[in-house]
């Protein structure tokens, strides 16, 4: 008799404590759109600078507001002049396609600095409904449905 395992189960699910040291390694990296901008909505110091590593010109089409333009092909020239390594810092980039957040961390972990990616970028920031800097000031669209509640305060996650 051949038993047919589902394409989930194929490979079993890992222990439940190697899969929290997994979880938990990949929060020590990573944060959200919805976390950062809870943290920049709470007033005061959130304890991090925000850094937006994209090019001049993505950076005058949107950003948002309060974050620090340093491109990563800058980072290493600029950083030590622009950020305090006692500071930890969150980058981002256009969004899920994009790998340039995940570069400047690299380059700032690499001079010492603690860092994390906020996973979504740019793109997540505008879907989510929240306000972002232009040139021309700030904006604020609808929230995407597909990737934040139009209704509620936060995806309650």
């Amino acid at each position: 008799m051949t038993t047919t395992v589902n394409p989930v189960l194929r490979v079993a699910p890992a222990a439940p404590a190697e899969a929290a040291a997994h979880f938990r390694a990949g929060l020590a990296f990573h944060t959200d759109v919805s976390d950062v901008a809870a943290a920049l909505a709470a007033g005061g110091d959130p304890g991090f600078v925000l850094v937006d590593s994209r090019s001049t010109e993505a950076w005058d089409q949107g950003h948002v507001p309060g974050a620090l333009h340093l491109p990563t092909t800058l980072v290493t020239e600029q950083a030590g002049q622009l950020l305090d390594r006692s500071v930890p810092v969150v980058t981002y980039c256009w969004g899920p396609g994009c790998n340039g957040a995940a570069r400047a961390a690299l380059a700032l972990a690499e001079l010492g600095y603690h860092v994390k990616e906020m996973l979504g970028g740019f793109e997540y920031w505008v879907r989510e409904g929240l306000e972002f800097e232009t040139w021309r000031g700030r904006e604020r669209r609808a929230p995407d449905p597909l990737t934040a509640p139009v209704d509620a305060a936060d995806c309650g996650c």
